[in-house]
């Protein structure tokens, strides 16, 4: 990892442009090697996770005031990766509220961080020493603010790009080389409709990788799909990304001929891709599909071309599956939560932080040793009523299952919900409302207030761009 143990002393500022070289050197340069990783057997994996756990522990528990304390019984260099499961867990308001004391660097502070988000649009605004910050949107709980250095940034962005240039290689050769990448990553432009702010990763990644031979064009989901529909037909990518909820529209789009490109890849992020939104852009664009998973946290996945499960970068973090006491959750069971300690972020350590994510583990590939998961959504979208828990999926089910809806938001009331829905055509708005009652019936809640009412726009984060479909009382 190139610089991975820099001293975190606080200096000048340097400008983006600085910044980004130094990354782009950097990430073209242990690409390649990489790429490899994504062949690690388990056992390879494992110690590759001890060894830079060691590396981290011993760096933290002398430079970050928080985790000393949190460690000061560990011995860094005798830690196993079994142990992980005695220490503490680490959560967002945790992280937060002592950000101070978590960051490894003197000179870094929340103050400043928050300074740097606030001025940030199209690109990252560097802190002194050239450290670049990122944050979640709050949506659905605590904002969250992290903070990466240059080697950090250079890792994070090859955790999501490896897989990438390893599939378009193959897309390009015909063949499938996996995990091979070529000598020389051919030009590719990809339009990348996501965050409108590079707050978020969607624009943050991106911007690191502007004048590279992987060129991102952004078209900002919060524009009207108009404006997103022309850019695209001018810019006739090679490959396209974006939020689920968008590409659904975008494949209406392409089907009704006001969209005609001929993307060689659709990359789907940020988002859950269901079932319905998958068979829509897949008949749309008629190019493979990848699912990526991966947050601000440092975590970071994706499917093989037209695969469901994901396969997490396990060479960049530890990842625990474990319900809602943190126990561990056995495969094939859907964890309530997801425990993530982050090997390659030395600025802002993660140790044992808590996503509040569910995933389900799948059999292990026989090709490698990463985790395979299905991401189930999140465990805080569950809607709790005095008599019953109603998964989101009960929702879905019912809405996604209806043509006419393109998109919705549901929010829980006292005896039940109020949906907003998007509509490509006229729908039987009552029939939809008797759907979901019948739903939430079978769920347990009997009788449910349901409200449903068409609407011409649904809220996106302003930072994000992303919807929040199903939002608890």
């Amino acid at each position: 990892m190139p610089g991975e143990l820099q001293t975190h002393i606080t200096g000048a500022t340097p400008g983006f442009d600085e910044v980004r070289g130094h990354i782009q050197a950097d990430i073209f340069s242990g690409l390649a090697e990489r790429v490899s990783r994504l062949a690690w057997d388990a056992a390879r994996l494992r110690e590759w996770q001890r060894a830079r756990l060691r590396v981290l522990l011993g760096h933290v528990t002398q430079r970050s005031a928080f985790h000393a304390r949190r460690l000061r019984d560990v011995d860094p260099a005798r830690i196993e990766l079994e142990d992980l499961a005695r220490l503490p867990v680490m959560t967002k308001a945790e992280m937060m509220a002592a950000f101070d004391e978590v960051v490894t660097d003197p000179g870094l502070n929340r103050a400043a961080a928050e300074r740097a988000l606030a001025a940030t649009s199209a690109e990252p605004v560097p802190l002194p020493g050239g450290h670049l910050c990122m944050a979640t949107g709050g949506s659905s709980g605590q904002r969250g603010v992290f903070s990466y250095d240059r080697a950090a940034a250079t890792e994070f962005t090859l955790m999501i790009l490896k897989t990438r240039v390893a599939a378009m290689a193959a897309l390009v050769n015909g063949g499938d080389p996996r995990p091979a990448v070529p000598d020389q990553v051919p030009p590719t432009t990809i339009a990348m409709v996501g965050a409108p702010s590079a707050v978020h990763g969607t624009m943050w990644v991106p911007s690191l990788l502007s004048g590279s031979p992987v060129r991102f064009v952004h078209a900002p989901v919060t524009l009207p799909v108009g404006t997103i529909v022309s850019q695209l037909n001018e810019l006739q990518p090679d490959a396209l990304f974006g939020y689920p909820s968008m590409l659904a529209r975008l494949a209406a789009q392409q089907q009704a001929g006001r969209l005609a490109i001929a993307p060689r890849l659709v990359n789907s992020t940020a988002e859950m891709l269901l079932p319905t939104a998958r068979a829509a852009i897949a008949a749309a664009f008629g190019a493979p599909i990848m699912n990526t998973f991966a947050t601000s946290e440092g975590l970071a996945g994706a499917s093989w071309p037209d695969e469901e499960v994901i396969t997490l970068a396990t060479d960049g973090c530890v990842v625990e599956l474990v319900d809602a006491g943190y126990q561990p959750v056995l495969p094939g069971t859907p964890s309530a939560k997801v425990l993530v300690t982050n090997l390659y972020n030395y600025l802002q350590p993660l140790i044992r932080y808590e996503l509040g994510d569910s995933f389900t583990r799948q059999p292990d590939s026989a090709a490698h040793g990463h985790m395979r998961v299905t991401v189930e959504g999140r465990s805080d979208e569950i809607l709790r009523y005095p008599q019953a828990e109603v998964h989101p999926l009960v929702l879905r089910s019912v809405l996604l299952g209806t043509p006419e809806v393109l998109d919705y938001e549901a929010r829980q009331t006292a005896g039940g919900i109020s949906v907003h829905v998007l509509l490509e055509r006229p729908a039987d708005l009552g029939l939809l409302a008797g759907c979901l009652r019948a739903a939430l019936g079978r769920a347990g809640l009997p009788d449910a207030d349901v409200a449903v009412d068409a609407v011409g726009t649904l809220p996106r984060h302003p930072e994000t761009g992303k919807l929040r479909r199903v939002i608890p009382a």
